[in-house]
Protein backbone atom coordinates (compact mmCIF):
# COMPACT_ATOMS: atom_id res chain seq x y z
CA UNK A 1 0.00 0.00 0.00
CA UNK A 2 1.16 3.01 -0.83
CA UNK A 3 1.96 6.38 1.28
CA UNK A 4 -1.03 8.21 0.19
CA UNK A 5 -3.60 5.74 1.19
CA UNK A 6 -2.24 4.34 4.20
CA UNK A 7 -2.94 7.88 5.17
CA UNK A 8 -6.13 7.93 3.91
CA UNK A 9 -7.19 5.08 6.00
CA UNK A 10 -5.49 6.40 8.79
CA UNK A 11 -6.92 9.65 8.26
CA UNK A 12 -10.57 8.06 7.78
CA UNK A 13 -10.28 6.62 11.01
CA UNK A 14 -9.19 9.62 12.70
CA UNK A 15 -12.17 10.86 11.14
CA UNK A 16 -14.67 8.28 12.36
CA UNK A 17 -14.02 8.65 15.70
CA UNK A 18 -14.45 12.18 15.99
CA UNK A 19 -17.20 12.18 14.02
CA UNK A 20 -18.66 9.39 16.83
CA UNK A 21 -18.04 12.36 19.20
CA UNK A 22 -19.43 15.33 17.22
CA UNK A 23 -22.41 13.72 16.47
CA UNK A 24 -22.73 12.43 20.46
CA UNK A 25 -22.97 16.00 21.14
CA UNK A 26 -24.82 17.55 18.45
CA UNK A 27 -27.73 14.99 19.27
CA UNK A 28 -27.92 16.01 23.47
CA UNK A 29 -25.97 19.64 23.27
CA UNK A 30 -29.52 21.33 22.88
CA UNK A 31 -31.54 19.23 25.26
CA UNK A 32 -28.58 19.52 28.09
CA UNK A 33 -28.60 23.57 26.79
CA UNK A 34 -32.39 23.36 27.30
CA UNK A 35 -32.54 21.31 30.80
CA UNK A 36 -29.40 23.89 32.45
CA UNK A 37 -30.49 27.46 30.66
CA UNK A 38 -32.82 29.52 32.66
CA UNK A 39 -33.48 30.89 29.67
CA UNK A 40 -34.60 28.36 27.07
CA UNK A 41 -34.20 30.79 24.36
CA UNK A 42 -30.39 30.31 25.14
CA UNK A 43 -30.78 26.29 25.05
CA UNK A 44 -28.59 26.28 21.82
CA UNK A 45 -26.06 28.44 22.68
CA UNK A 46 -23.32 25.81 23.84
CA UNK A 47 -23.37 24.61 20.37
CA UNK A 48 -22.91 28.27 19.10
CA UNK A 49 -20.17 28.80 21.53
CA UNK A 50 -18.54 25.77 20.55
CA UNK A 51 -19.01 26.71 16.50
CA UNK A 52 -17.62 30.36 17.19
CA UNK A 53 -14.19 28.13 19.05
CA UNK A 54 -14.00 26.27 16.41
CA UNK A 55 -14.12 28.65 14.24
CA UNK A 56 -11.74 31.02 16.21
CA UNK A 57 -9.18 28.65 16.12
CA UNK A 58 -9.14 27.37 12.70
CA UNK A 59 -6.81 29.98 11.27
CA UNK A 60 -4.17 29.71 14.97
CA UNK A 61 -4.12 25.60 14.35
CA UNK A 62 -3.42 26.06 10.61
CA UNK A 63 -0.59 28.06 11.61
CA UNK A 64 0.62 26.00 14.28
CA UNK A 65 0.36 22.94 11.61
CA UNK A 66 2.19 24.41 9.62
CA UNK A 67 5.64 24.75 11.86
CA UNK A 68 5.36 21.16 13.48
CA UNK A 69 3.31 19.57 11.19
CA UNK A 70 -0.13 17.43 10.71
CA UNK A 71 0.04 14.59 13.45
CA UNK A 72 1.52 17.11 16.10
CA UNK A 73 -1.15 19.26 15.60
CA UNK A 74 -3.99 16.76 15.30
CA UNK A 75 -2.99 15.31 18.45
CA UNK A 76 -2.93 18.24 20.49
CA UNK A 77 -6.35 18.88 19.05
CA UNK A 78 -7.52 15.45 20.37
CA UNK A 79 -5.77 16.49 23.75
CA UNK A 80 -8.10 19.29 23.85
CA UNK A 81 -11.50 16.74 23.03
CA UNK A 82 -10.50 14.80 26.17
CA UNK A 83 -10.14 18.09 28.64
CA UNK A 84 -13.93 19.30 26.82
CA UNK A 85 -15.75 16.09 27.36
CA UNK A 86 -14.39 15.76 31.47
CA UNK A 87 -15.58 19.69 31.53
CA UNK A 88 -18.89 19.19 30.09
CA UNK A 89 -19.15 15.73 32.61
CA UNK A 90 -18.68 18.29 35.02
CA UNK A 91 -20.87 20.69 34.14
CA UNK A 92 -23.88 18.45 34.45
CA UNK A 93 -22.29 16.94 38.21
CA UNK A 94 -22.68 20.81 39.13
CA UNK A 95 -25.63 22.08 37.23
CA UNK A 96 -24.16 25.21 35.56
CA UNK A 97 -24.77 25.97 32.14
CA UNK A 98 -22.07 28.51 31.97
CA UNK A 99 -19.23 25.72 32.91
CA UNK A 100 -21.59 23.74 29.90
CA UNK A 101 -20.48 26.74 27.27
CA UNK A 102 -16.76 26.48 28.55
CA UNK A 103 -17.04 22.74 28.06
CA UNK A 104 -18.25 23.04 24.55
CA UNK A 105 -15.59 25.82 23.70
CA UNK A 106 -12.60 23.61 24.61
CA UNK A 107 -14.34 20.81 22.55
CA UNK A 108 -14.83 23.72 19.90
CA UNK A 109 -11.14 24.27 19.77
CA UNK A 110 -10.60 20.49 19.29
CA UNK A 111 -13.43 20.11 16.08
CA UNK A 112 -10.99 23.11 14.56
CA UNK A 113 -7.79 20.79 14.42
CA UNK A 114 -9.91 17.97 12.98
CA UNK A 115 -11.42 19.42 10.60
CA UNK A 116 -8.43 19.69 8.81
CA UNK A 117 -8.51 15.73 8.03
CA UNK A 118 -9.58 16.05 4.77
CA UNK A 119 -7.18 18.99 3.66
CA UNK A 120 -4.58 16.70 5.37
CA UNK A 121 -5.20 13.74 3.09
CA UNK A 122 -5.33 15.80 0.14
CA UNK A 123 -1.84 17.74 0.27
CA UNK A 124 -0.06 13.89 0.06
CA UNK A 125 -2.10 12.69 -2.27
CA UNK A 126 -1.27 13.49 -6.31
CA UNK A 127 -3.51 15.49 -8.10
CA UNK A 128 -5.66 12.68 -9.69
CA UNK A 129 -6.59 11.08 -6.12
CA UNK A 130 -7.10 14.56 -4.15
CA UNK A 131 -10.97 14.19 -5.10
CA UNK A 132 -10.75 10.71 -4.17
CA UNK A 133 -8.92 11.19 -0.97
CA UNK A 134 -10.95 13.65 0.50
CA UNK A 135 -14.41 11.90 -0.08
CA UNK A 136 -12.72 8.80 1.35
CA UNK A 137 -11.75 10.78 4.50
CA UNK A 138 -14.93 11.75 5.07
CA UNK A 139 -16.52 8.77 4.40
CA UNK A 140 -14.83 7.42 7.52
CA UNK A 141 -17.49 9.85 9.22
CA UNK A 142 -20.29 7.27 8.70
CA UNK A 143 -19.50 5.59 11.50
CA UNK A 144 -20.16 8.71 13.47
CA UNK A 145 -23.67 8.40 12.15
CA UNK A 146 -23.93 4.57 13.33
CA UNK A 147 -22.52 5.06 16.45
CA UNK A 148 -22.59 8.76 17.60
CA UNK A 149 -26.92 8.61 18.32
CA UNK A 150 -26.43 5.41 19.83
CA UNK A 151 -23.80 6.09 22.20
CA UNK A 152 -25.76 9.31 23.45
CA UNK A 153 -28.85 6.55 24.05
CA UNK A 154 -26.59 3.90 25.55
CA UNK A 155 -25.38 6.20 27.98
CA UNK A 156 -27.38 9.42 28.32
CA UNK A 157 -28.88 7.54 31.66
CA UNK A 158 -25.84 5.78 32.87
CA UNK A 159 -25.37 7.68 35.67
CA UNK A 160 -27.73 7.98 37.81
CA UNK A 161 -29.32 11.33 38.55
CA UNK A 162 -26.98 13.03 36.00
CA UNK A 163 -28.44 12.70 32.78
CA UNK A 164 -26.09 12.55 29.59
CA UNK A 165 -22.61 12.90 32.21
CA UNK A 166 -21.61 9.67 30.81
CA UNK A 167 -21.93 10.72 27.42
CA UNK A 168 -19.59 13.05 27.71
CA UNK A 169 -16.78 10.77 29.58
CA UNK A 170 -17.04 8.88 26.45
CA UNK A 171 -16.06 12.14 24.60
CA UNK A 172 -13.16 12.06 26.27
CA UNK A 173 -12.40 8.27 25.80
CA UNK A 174 -13.18 8.46 22.10
CA UNK A 175 -10.40 11.43 21.99
CA UNK A 176 -8.28 9.05 23.66
CA UNK A 177 -8.47 6.81 21.07
CA UNK A 178 -7.89 9.53 18.64
CA UNK A 179 -4.66 10.55 19.99
CA UNK A 180 -3.58 6.40 19.56
CA UNK A 181 -4.87 6.07 15.54
CA UNK A 182 -2.90 9.08 15.01
CA UNK A 183 0.68 7.42 15.40
CA UNK A 184 0.95 5.96 11.67
CA UNK A 185 -0.05 8.67 9.98
CA UNK A 186 3.05 9.80 7.89
CA UNK A 187 2.50 13.16 5.90
CA UNK A 188 6.04 14.56 4.65
CA UNK A 189 5.73 18.66 6.34
CA UNK A 190 7.22 21.58 4.17
CA UNK A 191 10.44 22.16 3.70
CA UNK A 192 12.59 24.89 4.43
CA UNK A 193 12.53 26.68 0.81
CA UNK A 194 8.66 26.31 1.36
CA UNK A 195 8.11 27.72 4.56
CA UNK A 196 10.49 30.60 3.26
CA UNK A 197 8.65 31.12 0.83
CA UNK A 198 6.44 34.04 1.62
CA UNK A 199 3.11 33.30 -0.72
CA UNK A 200 0.60 35.25 -2.31
CA UNK A 201 -1.12 37.93 0.18
CA UNK A 202 -4.15 35.84 1.14
CA UNK A 203 -6.44 39.32 -0.65
CA UNK A 204 -5.16 38.01 -3.68
CA UNK A 205 -5.99 34.11 -2.97
CA UNK A 206 -9.38 35.12 -1.76
CA UNK A 207 -10.14 36.90 -4.84
CA UNK A 208 -10.04 34.01 -6.91
CA UNK A 209 -13.18 32.92 -8.46
CA UNK A 210 -12.72 29.66 -7.61
CA UNK A 211 -11.90 30.52 -4.03
CA UNK A 212 -15.64 32.65 -3.79
CA UNK A 213 -17.55 29.44 -5.41
CA UNK A 214 -15.40 27.01 -3.08
CA UNK A 215 -16.13 29.00 0.18
CA UNK A 216 -19.98 29.80 -0.77
CA UNK A 217 -20.31 26.20 -1.46
CA UNK A 218 -18.58 24.72 1.98
CA UNK A 219 -20.04 27.54 3.98
CA UNK A 220 -23.98 27.00 3.01
CA UNK A 221 -23.68 23.49 3.08
CA UNK A 222 -22.83 23.54 6.53
CA UNK A 223 -25.10 26.64 7.86
CA UNK A 224 -28.11 25.21 6.57
CA UNK A 225 -27.17 21.58 7.83
CA UNK A 226 -26.13 23.51 10.83
CA UNK A 227 -29.77 25.57 11.44
CA UNK A 228 -31.93 22.61 10.73
CA UNK A 229 -29.85 19.52 12.16
CA UNK A 230 -29.66 22.06 15.98
CA UNK A 231 -33.35 23.08 15.59
CA UNK A 232 -34.49 19.15 14.99
CA UNK A 233 -34.01 17.61 18.62
CA UNK A 234 -35.51 21.02 19.79
CA UNK A 235 -38.36 20.24 17.66
CA UNK A 236 -39.69 17.07 17.77
CA UNK A 237 -39.03 17.69 21.96
CA UNK A 238 -41.88 19.81 21.40
CA UNK A 239 -43.82 17.33 19.69
CA UNK A 240 -43.09 15.08 22.56
CA UNK A 241 -41.12 12.35 20.39
CA UNK A 242 -39.12 10.33 22.76
CA UNK A 243 -35.30 10.67 22.88
CA UNK A 244 -35.06 7.03 20.92
CA UNK A 245 -36.46 8.68 18.08
CA UNK A 246 -34.50 11.63 17.89
CA UNK A 247 -31.27 9.79 18.25
CA UNK A 248 -32.62 7.37 14.93
CA UNK A 249 -33.42 10.83 13.08
CA UNK A 250 -30.14 11.77 13.60
CA UNK A 251 -28.48 8.54 13.35
CA UNK A 252 -29.80 8.59 9.56
CA UNK A 253 -29.06 12.06 9.01
CA UNK A 254 -25.31 11.68 9.19
CA UNK A 255 -25.58 8.30 7.28
CA UNK A 256 -26.78 10.98 4.69
CA UNK A 257 -23.82 12.57 5.29
CA UNK A 258 -21.00 10.37 4.74
CA UNK A 259 -22.40 7.58 3.34
CA UNK A 260 -22.11 9.20 -0.12
CA UNK A 261 -18.53 9.85 0.36
CA UNK A 262 -17.54 6.58 -0.95
CA UNK A 263 -18.57 7.45 -4.55
CA UNK A 264 -18.59 11.36 -4.34
CA UNK A 265 -14.90 11.77 -5.21
CA UNK A 266 -15.52 9.09 -8.02
CA UNK A 267 -19.05 11.53 -9.40
CA UNK A 268 -16.48 14.39 -9.07
CA UNK A 269 -13.65 13.37 -11.07
CA UNK A 270 -16.40 11.89 -13.59
CA UNK A 271 -18.98 14.63 -14.20
CA UNK A 272 -16.65 18.18 -12.21
CA UNK A 273 -17.28 19.80 -9.15
CA UNK A 274 -19.94 22.05 -10.15
CA UNK A 275 -22.49 19.96 -11.43
CA UNK A 276 -21.90 18.35 -8.20
CA UNK A 277 -22.55 21.79 -6.11
CA UNK A 278 -25.88 21.61 -8.28
CA UNK A 279 -26.57 18.17 -7.10
CA UNK A 280 -26.36 19.07 -3.49
CA UNK A 281 -28.16 22.48 -3.56
CA UNK A 282 -31.06 20.54 -5.28
CA UNK A 283 -31.12 17.73 -2.19
CA UNK A 284 -31.30 21.04 0.21
CA UNK A 285 -34.75 22.21 -1.45
CA UNK A 286 -35.97 18.92 -1.55
CA UNK A 287 -35.17 18.76 2.29
CA UNK A 288 -36.68 21.86 2.75
CA UNK A 289 -40.09 20.43 0.74
CA UNK A 290 -40.35 17.31 2.67
CA UNK A 291 -40.06 19.47 5.81
CA UNK A 292 -42.43 21.56 5.10
CA UNK A 293 -45.38 18.64 4.36
CA UNK A 294 -45.89 17.61 7.75
CA UNK A 295 -43.79 16.91 10.70
CA UNK A 296 -43.94 13.37 11.82
CA UNK A 297 -41.15 11.46 12.77
CA UNK A 298 -41.04 9.99 9.28
CA UNK A 299 -40.62 13.42 7.91
CA UNK A 300 -38.09 14.87 10.28
CA UNK A 301 -36.10 11.64 8.86
CA UNK A 302 -36.66 11.95 5.42
CA UNK A 303 -35.75 15.38 5.46
CA UNK A 304 -32.69 15.07 7.33
CA UNK A 305 -31.56 12.32 4.94
CA UNK A 306 -31.67 14.74 2.48
CA UNK A 307 -30.25 17.22 4.12
CA UNK A 308 -27.39 15.10 4.88
CA UNK A 309 -26.64 14.02 1.26
CA UNK A 310 -26.78 17.35 0.06
CA UNK A 311 -24.77 18.31 2.52
CA UNK A 312 -21.96 16.08 1.43
CA UNK A 313 -22.11 16.82 -2.08
CA UNK A 314 -21.82 20.83 -1.49
CA UNK A 315 -18.77 20.31 1.15
CA UNK A 316 -16.94 17.47 -0.77
CA UNK A 317 -17.32 19.79 -3.91
CA UNK A 318 -15.74 22.95 -2.57
CA UNK A 319 -13.17 21.60 -0.58
CA UNK A 320 -12.51 19.90 -3.97
CA UNK A 321 -12.56 23.35 -5.42
CA UNK A 322 -10.24 24.85 -2.66
CA UNK A 323 -7.48 22.45 -3.73
CA UNK A 324 -7.18 24.61 -7.16
CA UNK A 325 -7.03 27.77 -5.50
CA UNK A 326 -3.34 27.37 -3.43
CA UNK A 327 0.26 26.43 -4.00
CA UNK A 328 1.92 24.05 -0.84
CA UNK A 329 2.98 27.21 0.75
CA UNK A 330 -0.04 28.83 0.83
CA UNK A 331 -2.10 25.32 1.50
CA UNK A 332 -2.22 25.97 5.30
CA UNK A 333 -3.70 29.72 5.18
CA UNK A 334 -5.86 29.01 2.65
CA UNK A 335 -7.47 25.72 4.05
CA UNK A 336 -7.50 27.49 7.20
CA UNK A 337 -9.30 30.91 5.62
CA UNK A 338 -12.03 28.61 3.69
CA UNK A 339 -12.72 26.76 7.54
CA UNK A 340 -12.49 30.08 9.28
CA UNK A 341 -15.18 31.53 7.24
CA UNK A 342 -17.45 28.45 6.68
CA UNK A 343 -17.40 27.57 10.69
CA UNK A 344 -18.49 31.87 11.24
CA UNK A 345 -21.28 31.02 9.34
CA UNK A 346 -22.04 28.37 10.87
CA UNK A 347 -21.89 29.29 14.44
CA UNK A 348 -24.33 32.16 13.34
CA UNK A 349 -26.79 29.56 12.35
CA UNK A 350 -26.27 27.62 15.87
CA UNK A 351 -27.60 30.78 17.59
CA UNK A 352 -30.18 31.64 15.22
CA UNK A 353 -31.48 28.33 14.99
CA UNK A 354 -32.41 28.27 18.98
CA UNK A 355 -33.93 32.08 18.60
CA UNK A 356 -36.52 31.42 16.11
CA UNK A 357 -37.95 28.03 17.74
CA UNK A 358 -38.49 29.58 20.67
CA UNK A 359 -39.81 33.04 18.85
CA UNK A 360 -43.80 33.29 19.18
CA UNK A 361 -45.26 32.96 15.85
CA UNK A 362 -41.80 31.06 14.00
CA UNK A 363 -40.67 27.65 14.96
CA UNK A 364 -39.63 24.91 12.34
CA UNK A 365 -41.22 26.50 9.23
CA UNK A 366 -39.55 29.74 9.50
CA UNK A 367 -36.03 28.03 9.69
CA UNK A 368 -37.21 26.03 6.54
CA UNK A 369 -38.18 28.74 4.68
CA UNK A 370 -35.69 30.77 5.63
CA UNK A 371 -32.58 28.45 4.53
CA UNK A 372 -34.04 28.69 0.56
CA UNK A 373 -32.21 32.02 0.07
CA UNK A 374 -28.77 30.63 1.19
CA UNK A 375 -29.36 27.85 -1.44
CA UNK A 376 -30.26 30.07 -4.18
CA UNK A 377 -27.07 32.22 -3.95
CA UNK A 378 -25.08 28.94 -4.43
CA UNK A 379 -26.94 28.09 -7.45
CA UNK A 380 -26.07 32.00 -8.35
CA UNK A 381 -22.20 31.18 -7.60
CA UNK A 382 -21.86 28.07 -9.55
CA UNK A 383 -23.69 29.79 -12.35
CA UNK A 384 -21.28 32.73 -12.27
CA UNK A 385 -18.18 30.71 -11.83
CA UNK A 386 -19.84 28.19 -14.92
CA UNK A 387 -19.96 30.98 -17.22
CA UNK A 388 -16.27 32.56 -16.64
CA UNK A 389 -14.56 29.05 -17.03
CA UNK A 390 -16.95 28.94 -20.27
CA UNK A 391 -13.60 30.56 -22.53
CA UNK A 392 -10.96 28.95 -20.86
CA UNK A 393 -12.79 25.82 -21.62
CA UNK A 394 -13.40 26.71 -25.30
Amino acid sequence: MDAARRNVMVLAGCQALTQVKMTLLITIAGLVGYALASNKALATLPLTIYVVASALTTLPSGAYMRRNGRRQGFTLGASFGIAGGLVCAASVWMHAFWLFCIGCAILGVFVAFGRAYRFAAADAAPPDFKAKAISLVLAGGIVGGVLGPNVANWTHLSIDGLPFAASFLAISALATLTIIALRPLAIPPLTAAQLAEPGRPMREIMRQPAFIVAVTASAVSYGVMNLLMVATPIAMHHHDYPFSSTALVLEWHVIGMFAPSFFTGHLITRFGVLPIMVCGALLNVACIAVALSGESVHHFWLSLFLLGIGWNFLFTAGSTLLTECYRPVERERTQSAHDFITFSVMSVTSLISGAMLAHEGWGWNAINYGSLPFIGAVLVAVGWLAVKRRPAAA
